[in-house]
């Protein structure tokens, strides 16, 4: 059943129930009608909860909208997200950011983790899951980049729909975010956000549409403006492209409090729901209709969506929940963190720290290292029973070694401890101060002080982090650097004074655990950058943090670099293992739809010009080895054009010595163009560049700049 429900056809599943909601929405009064378009909570209520001047955290019990229990319709019951479930206190499971999971690039890993959500969204009491962020970086300073899966739309859009399809499974609905055009926290309220529509089409809207193509029951709309017009009410991206381009079938929801301004503008373009408290709907849009503002169409087809939805799911979940067999699923967490711990470097073979390593003398340095590093603390914040740190790790994979810690504040005591030390672990990197959602001082009627946003001063590291690194380098050139954040860092100017670089992004609840078995070798790395390292942040797109108004660009990232011939530090979807892989045998073709399988020429090698004339899809078989002495598991990525975009790929796992043959495809919808003159997807007829390897760097013939 299981897999039935990972491929259910959720547009039809929902239409059946069609017929029912169209008899209870005749049955209901104008006033009904807006009831369920209108969040039950208090502001007062939000705000205590966000003030801590209450014994409750934001979000801690479901946030109600809607519900007319006389017509047997449930209210909609909110439960927050990305990282595991907001609600709760000392319950639920922390997993890894949603950006480590990226690393993973673990279809199958990101579903069972949706199933479990689920699970703890049903437990908690609530029926919808508003974690599905598929948010596209434009520059990895964003403050909240640690919330989606990476700087690449195909892996945002597998990724966001495994997570869809996972959280839907048992009937929970899956509710992404932010649409659209949300990756600026600190001016979230106020910029406008403007592109061509090319850009637009092929960069910014495929992952969204991916989500919805997989079933998801809502969307969150953003508090940026785009093209003029406020997200939370652009017809355009609501009405338009949502609803009628992509045949969406369930509702759209305000981001909270600031995602709506204007009563009559928001219900007209295709706010279906004013989360979580009513200001602007309620009484104002019941006023609105009654003065013919807004037609009682528009409130009937928003009333529609939310009762064909609430009584699908709330259908499923009376069939498919038994109940939560397991009420923490903290060995889904740990596998999580496991699969994406990423090995940047490892000179000399520094790690694993094995044997006679793991039995002296190690020095563990860095604010970080003992504290409960999950992430943000903003909407996302998870409040699970325990956090195992990075030095709580450590002390448990190395019970034989003696294992000395301090905190970094003396360089020349960073110093003394690193000489007489066997090895040294430097924890550096970013907490929840440093970036996440932006609390703003000036907002004191909800928050108390400032915490989190964009990464205004830049991706280096901290001056006291820097000064650790320094400091022990001048003793010695070994030193393992475990970093932690939620986007890269500009390691060029310290890289080569150490003898190990690994990212850890923010693990999650079991992260220690899983840092410290990579680091004494019971775990094989095998994550892989969701992101591009550059050489200078420079390299970067131009963004202005605190402005009103933002152009995004065709190209950003790893595309960006390539396509002005730059060279990364670390290219995305770059990632060293205690292994060795080698692709045997690689073939590629381009299969037409209809075409007989035996006329196919199959081309060898990793990088072929496959023509393509027809609707089909691109393909390649690679016969991949594991040829080192540690299991292992490698990425297989396909890159297609000039510069070459990801547009598909397997991770694979494998034993000492074994190999496998690993099929990987990429339909033409992926790689059409955008004609902005028809407002139309087509295929250029031609010769397409394919490239297959374990980085985007394989797509790359020459880098003429640093």
């Amino acid at each position: 059943m299981k897999e039935e429900m990972s491929k259910m056809d959720w547009k039809r599943y929902r239409a059946t129930f069609q017929e029912d909601a169209v008899k209870i929405l005749h049955l209901l009064s104008l006033e009904e009608k807006v009831s369920l378009m209108s969040g039950a909570m208090t502001q007062a209520e939000v705000r205590a909860a966000i003030l801590k001047t209450r014994k409750t955290h934001y979000n801690e019990i479901p946030y109600k909208a809607g519900g007319l229990p006389e017509y047997n319709i449930e209210a909609i019951r909110f439960a927050d997200g990305t990282r595991g479930v907001v609600c709760g206190r000392g319950k639920a499971t922390c997993f890894p950011v949603t950006v480590m999971r990226g690393a993973s690039f673990d279809i199958e890993l990101e579903e069972k983790i949706g199933r479990a959500i689920a699970d703890e969204v049903l437990e908690a009491g609530a029926n919808l899951f508003a974690g599905v962020c598929v948010n596209l970086p434009y520059h990895p300073g964003w403050g909240r980049a640690q919330e989606s899966y990476g700087e690449d739309s195909c892996l945002l859009g597998e990724m966001g729909a495994a997570l869809v399809r996972g959280v839907q499974e048992t009937g929970v609905i899956a509710c992404v975010k932010h649409f659209a055009f949300n990756s600026m926290e600190n001016a979230r309220f106020d910029v406008n956000i403007s592109c061509d529509k090319r850009t637009e089409r092929e960069v910014f809207l495929p992952h969204f549409k991916k989500c919805i193509d997989a079933g998801a029951g809502a969307v969150m709309s953003s508090y940026n403006s785009y093209l003029g017009k406020m997200c939370g009410q652009n017809h355009y991206l609501l009405q338009q492209v949502l609803k009628q381009e992509w045949g969406f079938d369930g509702f759209v929801m305000s981001d909270f409090n600031w995602g709506m301004k204007d009563t009559i503008e928001a219900a007209n373009s295709g706010q279906d729901l004013e989360m979580p408290n009513t200001y602007y709907y309620g009484e104002r849009l019941v006023r609105a209709v009654e003065e013919g503002f807004v037609p009682e169409e528009k409130i009937d087809e928003s009333a529609l969506r939310i009762i064909r939805t609430v009584l699908a799911h709330q259908n499923l979940i009376s069939e498919k929940w038994k109940g939560n067999t397991e009420k923490l699923h903290a060995d889904l967490a740990l596998q999580s963190a496991r699969e994406g711990i990423t090995l940047l470097r490892n000179e000399n073979h520094v790690l694993p720290m094995r044997g006679e390593k793991a039995q002296g003398r190690i020095a563990v340095l860095g604010y970080l290292a003992e504290r409960e590093n999950t992430g943000d603390k903003g909407s996302s914040q998870v409040y699970p029973p325990y956090v195992v740190t990075i030095l709580q790790g450590i002390i448990k994979a190395a019970p034989n070694a003696e294992i000395i810690y301090y905190i970094g504040k003396s360089a020349s005591h960073c110093k003394r401890l690193a000489r007489n030390a066997d090895n040294v672990i430097i924890v550096a990197g970013n907490d929840y101060r440093d970036e996440g959602e932006y609390v703003s001082e000036e907002m004191d009627e909800l928050y108390s002080a400032h915490m989190g946003g964009d990464r205004v001063d830049g991706l280096c590291l901290k001056e006291r982090d820097f000064s650790v690194i320094t400091a022990v380098s001048e003793v010695r050139e070994d030193a393992i650097v475990v970093l932690m954040g939620g986007g890269p860092f500009i390691l060029t100017d310290w890289q080569d004074k150490t003898g190990a670089i690994l990212m850890s992004y923010y693990p999650g609840m079991e992260g220690g655990t899983a840092v410290g078995e990579v680091l004494f070798g019971s775990v094989n790395p095998s994550g892989k950058l969701p992101f591009v390292i550059p050489k200078k942040e420079k390299n970067l797109p131009d963004i202005q943090r605190n402005t009103t108004q933002q152009t995004y660009e065709y190209s950003h990232g790893y595309v960006l670099l390539h396509e002005k011939r730059i060279s990364p530090l670390y290219p995305f979807g770059f990632g060293l293992s205690y292994t060795k892989f080698q692709l045997c045998e690689v073939r590629i073709w381009f299969e037409a739809v209809g075409e007989k399988k035996d006329n196919i020429e199959k081309k060898s090698g990793c990088k072929q010009t496959i023509h393509v004339n027809s609707e089909g899809r691109i393909c390649a078989n690679v016969r991949l080895k594991n040829t080192g002495t540690d299991a292992g598991a490698e990425v297989i990525q396909m890159y297609i054009g000039t510069p070459g975009i990801l547009r598909a790929f397997s991770r694979v796992s494998l034993q000492p010595e074994e190999e496998k043959n690993v099929n990987i495809f990429c339909d033409v919808q992926s790689i059409k163009k955008y004609d902005e003159k028809t407002n139309s997807f087509f295929l250029e007829k031609k010769t397409y560049e394919v490239a297959i390897g374990t980085d985007s760097n394989c797509a790359v013939t020459v880098h003429t700049q640093t």
